[in-house]
């Protein structure tokens, strides 16, 4: 057997976000290039000779989105003879949970425009980025259980309902919101401000930030966060 290769490496990276409108959002670019030019699909391409599959997945979303993310987990790699129709392409595919208003995206490259959809509101999306978004999704649900990733996709200062509402969002499904709160506030990881938010003509709510040092210091002494949905 003869073992001579002709494979690309690929990165694509699934950028999510959180907006109290929208719920969850997720980053997308329309192609400005065959295959599927005017389609949308997840940021990314090639990895150059010289670049690690970190800078690639980095440079990549730079150059197509404007966004720039310190932190992008790797989630999976897909590699499903014919997923691209030019040649034999290996994805390793990225994760990240970002603010969307930290960011003015910008398509640029291969690029021609980049916007958050709502999870809810999906285009149809180039290659197999509708699998590795939806294997993105399902590690993000499975994350919620053992990760207060929550905070990473919330302001600074958020009424204690858009959290509620960031978790069925992301979960899909109602909550048991008393005993959330009565677990969320039992880890003592949220402080209560002297501020209050008002939306719309209902009541005034109080606002709590994620105090992230506290947090922290707990993991060192063995914290375990974990939340069971049923």
């Amino acid at each position: 057997m003869s073992s001579i290769q002709n494979i690309n490496v690929a990165v694509d990276a699934v950028v999510f976000g959180y907006s109290s409108e929208k719920h969850l959002t997720v980053l997308l670019i329309k192609r400005g290039l065959e295959p599927y030019k005017d389609a949308w699909a997840l940021p990314g391409g090639l990895v150059l000779e010289d670049e690690s599959l970190e800078t690639a997945v980095q440079r990549e979303l730079k150059e197509e989105t404007g966004v720039t993310i310190d932190y992008l987990e790797q989630l999976y790699t897909f590699g499903k003879p014919g997923r691209d129709p030019r040649n034999r392409v290996v994805s390793v595919s990225y994760f990240a949970l970002v603010k969307p208003h930290h960011f003015k995206i910008q398509a640029d490259t291969d690029a021609i425009e980049a916007q958050w959809f709502a999870m809810n509101q999906l285009p149809i999306l180039a290659f197999d980025h509708s699998v590795i978004l939806e294997t993105a999704k399902q590690r993000l649900k499975a994350k919620l259980t053992y990760q207060p990733i929550g905070f990473d996709l919330l302001g600074k200062e958020f009424p204690f309902s858009d959290l509620e509402h960031l978790y069925t969002s992301i979960l899909e499904k109602d909550i048991d919101r008393r005993n959330f709160r009565k677990k969320i506030l039992s880890f003592d990881i949220l402080e209560e401000t002297n501020k209050m938010s008002q939306k719309g003509s209902g009541r005034p709510a109080k606002l709590f930030r994620f105090n992230t040092k506290k947090y922290n210091a707990l993991l060192k002494e063995g914290f375990h966060f974990e939340i069971k949905f049923v």
